[in-house]
Formats: structure tokens, C-alpha cells, sequence
């Protein structure tokens, strides 16, 4: 029986200063007109992020919890509202909107969802941050047999909303947790499951994250592995095996085939966030690539074929009292500002962030460096031996009298450039493996201001959110939204 549902428009109550140019614009869509004019955008006071309990000591289902960032309110750096999800055990990660600046120039849409895929389950939530920015809400859960059965897919990683009002989503594996790199396509709307963006045969071996350029005809996504090797922690063997990645994938965004891979050999492997830069003319963008600790530079040839060269390079450390005699600083995400100037990135195990002025894509300038936690702190297992980059070892990191667990993950730049936040939780079975006292205490948020003229990282001593305090008990917090849209989730046309 075929069941038609009529689906009510949304009505919001009053426009969010995010909907409105810098020119008054009144009948524009959400976002900015362009990623310059995001950059005069009204400042963050929220924050919303996943936070995850599979693998604690705790039994309770993940839940968004919405952060007040706003230090003129009473309730700065304290979490102020918490939102379960119905289920345990989803490991709630990445999420994204259903709309954002992509349809600046439709009046019709509203950045009033958040979509919250969840890596485990393989279940995909649908948040209303609209009805109430600071008290979200539950509005529909797509199931995992949507995924399966639709589309051959599981493990939903990145969501991307899309000009048309659809919505992206790439996947990492195929239900019986072996590596594909395929995309699910939701409906804008009733957020139904409307069946796969890649044709028939084509998705990648493996899947992470995406960024596409309409004005290119081009999307890339990136690989890290097959989720049933990674589901509970790295093996190194698994690299020789091939269960992880080391490529690129080119998609023609108009056909959606895949027209080109571009192989990034050993020291391109697990590359995991990808950024075009965010001028929408730009062919060009940068890859974090973990395991090696590369940063690849990708850009589009003269021939036109694309193409990619290392062009940042963070040397391993010699080391003993760890799993391995060489320590990788395993860059796990990277962002890029607004105005294309700075590239930032967090190195999860050696413990810290650096800002690389990137006027000069090709040739990157490290102009500012801070540890926070990380595997090689002073007080800890780890012995340095050899650093080919002369670095002591690092004091522990103490904020408020809290010892910082883990180590720098997460990254969300300001509009402005002038405030990154911090989180330091990955995914919950390497933190398990990595930094099990993280699952006993909690992970942190932290906010470094950052020098947007000369570069530069100071640590604001005067900001910390303690997830180890929560009432549910400790809790690993992830990736970082605004209400408002970001330079991680925002894409011009």
C-alpha cells in the first residue's frame, strides 16, 4: 500500500540573525551570502555536541547536549540543556544541517535541523533546533533497516546539506561492517531515505568524510576503514592487510560517478577530514591524513584531472613505553578559517594543535603551536627518545585543576577566526584503547584564542567544560556545531 504523508510547512516565530545578510536581506535563505560575510556573522553562544557513552562504565543512551558560550551569561562554559537519544549504544559522531549558506538564495528554508547520524548504530536522528534553539528536541529517527535495506549502506558519517534541500550523507561501510564508501540521500522535508547518490557498483572501498564545489562539477571523499576492524580499537596488522584507506575519490557532482581515485600511497594512509577552501572559485583543499601524519594538499591540474602533493608533514617520535617503538601525532581533524588564510589541525597523540598560514598553499608556515594533554605529557609512560623535531616533552596540561585526559580532537574555529574550541574525544573504542582514564573522568571542552594576524594559540585559562561532571556520569563529547552554521558545515555555491 502506498501511504502518502502531507507534511506541514514549519513556521519559525522569529528569523535568526544568521538568516539575514549583511545587507538586511530579508528574503534570503539561511547562512551567509559568502564565507567572507559569515565572517561579520553575530558571535557563537551556543554550542551543540554528541556526547557519547558506549564504551564507559556507563549504560544510558547518548545524548546533545547544548553548551552556553556566551561569556556575558550567567551560565557561561556550563552545559545547559541535555537531549537523550531513545536508544543505547548508537556512538553518536559527526553532524550536519538541513540546510546551511548552499541554499542562502532560497527564502523557503530554514536551518532548523540538525541531522545527528549515529557510526555504531547506524541509526540517523533528526534534532529540531529551531522550535527552541537552546532545548532541542527530538523530531525523527530514521532506522538502520532504512539504511540497509535502501541503500546497502551503514555506518553514516558526514551529512551535507545540499542546495536542492536534500540532504547528503556518506557511509563507511555495508551492513556486515566491511568497508563501502556509499552516500544516502534524505529528503529535505520528511527526512525519508529516498536511496543512494552513487550509482549502481560505484560507491569507494572505504568511506569518511566529503566536500563537493558545484561550481566544479566535483566532490571528494576521503576513506578510513572497514568498520568491523575498527569498531573496537586499531590494529596495526589491519593496515597491512588493507582494511584501511589511503585515497581519494573524485565524483562528478553532476552525474554522480566516480571519475577518478587518487591513491595517496603510506604516507597519504587513513586520510580522514577533507576542506575545499571555502572561496567557491577555489580549486584546491587539504587532507588530514592520521596516520603518517601528512597534510595533502589536492588541486585540480591543468589537464583537469585532479591531483595531490604532501606539503605538511608532522615526523613520527621514537618513543618507549607506548603500544609501538613510533608514535604518529595522528592528525585527526582539520579546519580551514573563513577568509582561506589558516589551516589548523589537531595531532590526538602527540597532544597538539598547530596553525599553518596557508596564503601559500603550497608551502604552509607553522605560526602557532599549543599541547593540550596527548600521550607524551612528562608525567606520563612515555619516554621520548628521538624527535626529529628537537620538541621537550610536554608538561601535563592542568586547566581550573583539572588534568586535560586525552588529547586535542575536535576543532571549531569562530566566525571570526578568533576563538577554536577544543574537545578531545575521537570515537569511543580508540579512546578506550588510547586514553582509558578518559572514560573514567570524561573528556573536556577547551577554547584557545588565536592571533588572526601574526597566527598565534593562547589557551583561555578561563574556559573548561567538564563532561566528567555530568549527572549521568562521565561522558565523551565530540564534534562542535552553532546554531548559526560554521566553516565545517557551511558550503558556498
Amino acid at each position: 500500500m502506498h501511504v502518502v504523508k502531507f507534511v506541514l510547512p514549519r513556521v519559525r516565530a522569529e528569523r535568526n540573525a544568521s538568516d539575514v545578510d549583511m545587507a538586511g536581506c530579508l528574503s534570503c535563505g539561511p547562512g551567509y551570502r559568502s564565507p567572507l560575510d559569515a565572517m561579520k556573522g553575530d558571535r557563537e553562544k551556543m554550542v551543540y555536541l554528541p556526547c557519547v557513552y558506549r564504551n564507559t562504565a556507563t549504560l544510558r543512551p547518548d545524548y546533545l547536549a547544548t553548551v552556553d558560550v556566551d561569556p556575558e551569561s550567567a551560565s557561561y562554559c556550563q552545559v545547559v540543556h541535555r537531549l537523550p537519544m531513545p536508544n543505547v549504544n548508537d556512538e553518536l559522531h559527526h553532524s550536519g544541517w538541513n540546510a546551511c549558506s548552499s541554499c542562502f538564495g532560497d527564502a523557503s528554508k530554514k536551518r532548523d535541523r540538525l541531522i545527528l547520524p549515529a557510526l555504531i548504530s547506524s541509526r540517523v536522528y533528526v534534532v529540531d533546533v529551531g522550535t527552541d534553539p537552546r532545548k532541542p528536541r527530538l523530531h525523527k529517527t530514521v532506522e538502520p533497516v532504512d539504511l540497509y535495506w535502501k541503500c546497502g549502506l551503514a555506518n553514516p558519517h558526514t551529512t551535507h546539506c545540499l542546495g536542492s534541500g536534500q540532504i547528503l550523507i556518506s557511509c563507511m561501510g555495508d551492513p556486515s561492517g566491511a568497508g563501502k564508501g556509499g552516500f544516502v540521500l534524505l529528503d529535505g522535508e520528511t527526512f525519508e531515505v529516498i536511496g543512494n547518490w552513487e550509482h549502481p557498483g560505484e560507491a569507494a572501498p572505504f568511506g569518511y568524510d566529503f566536500w563537493y564545489q558545484p561550481r566544479h562539477n566535483v566532490m571528494i571523499s576521503t576513506e578510513w576503514g572497514a568498520p568491523k576492524a575498527l569498531a573496537d580499537g586499531f590494529n596495526p596488522a589491519h593496515v597491512a592487510e588493507g582494511q584501511y584507506g589511503t585515497s581519494l575519490h573524485v565524483w562528478d557532482w553532476t552525474t554522480h560517478k566516480r571519475v577518478q581515485t587518487l591513491d595517496l600511497g603510506e604516507e597519504g594512509a587513513i586520510p580522514l577530514e577533507i576542506r575545499f577552501l571555502h572561496d567557491p572559485n577555489a580549486t584546491e583543499g587539504f587532507v588530514g591524513c592520521a596516520l603518517k601524519g601528512s597534510v595533502f594538499r589536492f588541486y585540480k591540474a591543468p589537464t583537469g584531472k585532479w591531483a595531490a602533493e604532501k606539503v605538511i608533514s608532522v615526523p613520527s617520535k621514537t618513543v618507549e613505553g607506548w603500544m609501538l617503538p613510533e608514535m604518529p601525532g595522528l592528525i585527526t581533524d582539520i579546519l580551514i578559517s573563513l577568509d582561506d588564510r589558516f589551516l589548523y589541525f589537531s595531532n590526538w597523540l602527540h597532544g597538539d594543535i598547530r596553525q599553518y598560514d596557508v596564503s601559500d598553499t603550497r608551502n604552509p608556515r607553522l605560526v602557532g603551536q599549543v599541547f593540550l594533554g596527548g600521550s607524551i605529557t612528562s608525567d606520563g609512560p612515555v619516554r621520548v627518545l628521538g624527535d626529529p623535531e628537537n620538541q621537550p616533552q610536554p608538561r601535563p596540561r592542568f586547566i581550573q585543576g583539572k588534568l586535560v585526559r586525552g588529547g586535542p580532537q575536535m576543532l571549531q574555529l569562530s566566525l571570526d577566526g578568533r576563538r577554536l574550541y577544543v574537545t578531545t574525544s575521537l570515537y569511543s573504542g580508540w579512546d578506550k584503547q588510547f586514553y582509558p582514564e578518559m572514560l573514567r573522568e570524561g573528556s573536556v571542552m577547551m577554547q584557545l584564542d588565536v592571533d588572526c594576524v601574526k597566527g598565534g594559540l593562547t589557551l583561555n585559562e578561563n574556559f573548561l567544560v567538564d563532561f566528567g561532571k555530568e549527572p549521568g556520569g562521565p561522558a565523551l563529547a565530540h564534534e562542535l556545531r552553532y546554531p548559526g552554521g560554521d566553516c565545517t558545515s557551511d558550503i558556498w555555491l
